[in-house]
């Protein structure tokens, strides 16, 4: 399994480009994947720097309707439609209804989906490839998470998670239904052990984020390999680095298990 990350708030070198967004092209048992669109172009100039061909995906997947993370659709080059995975939220809603601007952008990614794309939604937990699964709707369970960003209750929010021989890798694109909620569903889902968990896990200084309980967590669940990014704030990376020793990633770099 590897994991190419295209887009993310930082650049890992020179040659890359950043945005505040998130992607990731993931090549899994033969099948390529991409995973969220960031919100511009980032994702295809940055694919096109890793000699990737996008037309060899074989599935795109939406985390969430939020723009950072699929407006990078108004943008998309494929010479055939792909089939998209995603909750049937992002069919219908919009993030800000006083920006007319925002409501323009979401009318045009809805539209794109619907013209150029092969679009299923659901609400339940999917298996789109053997192993590799689409988690639908996200149960909340922890105590300590809110699972909602500010007032919205972020029905849509989820991730996607694969088998693996040493566990279940879990990508997670912003994680407002509360990263640890999304990891015991793929735990759940997958019937395997947590072995990895990667992605935007939404620590915001505004929202006040249960950092510590997150942290005792993923010590409890014995995840091995933890890879906050896109939306934390660097001093919750920080508080990750220091009790997990982990990098911080960002656009270009690769993730291989």
């Amino acid at each position: 399994m590897k994991i190419r990350l295209l887009c993310e708030n930082s650049a890992s070198w020179l040659v890359w480009q950043a945005e505040w967004g998130f992607s990731a092209f993931i090549e899994y048992d033969q099948h390529k994947i991409l995973y969220d669109t960031g919100y511009s172009d980032v994702w295809q100039r940055n694919a096109k720097i890793a000699g990737i061909n996008l037309n060899d995906v074989d599935i795109v997947a939406l985390s969430h309707f939020h723009d950072g993370h699929t407006r990078g659709l108004l943008s998309h080059q494929f010479d055939q439609p792909k089939r998209v995975i995603c909750h049937p939220r992002v069919l219908t809603e919009s993030y800000d209804s006083d920006d007319p601007e925002a409501m323009q952008d979401y009318r045009d990614i809805r539209a794109t989906l619907n013209r150029d794309f092969i679009v299923e939604t659901t609400r339940d937990p999917l298996e789109f490839y053997d192993g590799a699964f689409f988690l639908g709707e996200i149960p909340r369970v922890t105590p300590f998470e809110k699972g909602v960003c500010f007032d919205d209750p972020m029905e849509d929010d989820t991730a996607i998670a694969f088998k693996t021989d040493k566990g279940a890798v879990v990508i997670a694109g912003c994680s407002h239904a509360g990263i640890c909620n999304i990891a015991a569903r793929a735990r759940d889902v997958t019937g395997q052990h947590l072995h990895a968990v990667i992605g935007g896990f939404h620590m915001m200084k505004a929202e006040a984020p249960p950092v510590d309980e997150t942290i005792q967590w993923f010590r409890d669940e014995k995840v091995e390999v933890i890879l906050p990014m896109h939306c934390v704030e660097f001093e919750y990376l920080a508080k990750f680095h220091a009790a997990f020793a982990m990098p911080k990633l960002a656009a270009g770099d690769v993730i291989e298990f």
